[in-house]
């Protein structure tokens, strides 16, 4: 089960990056472009909304399968680098990121005209794939190659 469900995380990472991505330049393109908000960008972006969502569905099931994470004793997690990054860096790294990528999203709802809804996506998609990133590359793993 927990090879299945890291080779689903690992996988789905590809799709959450791209469409992050993919939100992030199609914000900055109609934010500095002076674009229109379409529908093409609001499914973009709530595509990648759902797609984090699901990453973090999947990686909060592998937390309780993985033997890198030791929630048991963390104390002992605490102690150890590698341990405590698997046990709380990653997941409240990520979920800050989530979060970041949903008030993003949900303000874009909310905005009146394009230009402060390309902004809101620009600006908390942005840190989120900040925060993504920074937290895969603090893995020691590589941000495109499969764990």
């Amino acid at each position: 089960m927990y090879s299945t469900l890291l080779g689903l995380h690992s996988g789905l990472r590809y799709i959450v990056l791209l469409l992050l991505a993919l939100a992030l330049l199609m914000a900055i393109i109609g934010l500095f472009g002076k674009k229109p908000y379409s529908e093409t960008n609001r499914k973009v972006n709530l595509f990648a909304m759902i797609s984090t969502h699901t990453q973090f569905l999947v990686g909060l099931i592998l937390y309780f399968f993985s033997p890198m994470v030791n929630y048991s004793n963390m104390a002992v997690a605490m102690k150890d680098a590698m341990t405590r990054y698997w046990t709380v860096e990653h997941s409240v790294m990520m979920l800050f990121a989530i979060i970041l990528i949903t008030v993003g999203h949900s303000r874009s709802k909310k905005a009146k005209d394009a230009m402060n809804k390309h902004r809101a996506i620009a600006l908390y998609y942005g840190l989120a794939v900040l925060v993504i990133i920074v937290a895969i590359y603090q893995s020691g793993r590589p941000l495109l190659g499969m764990s």
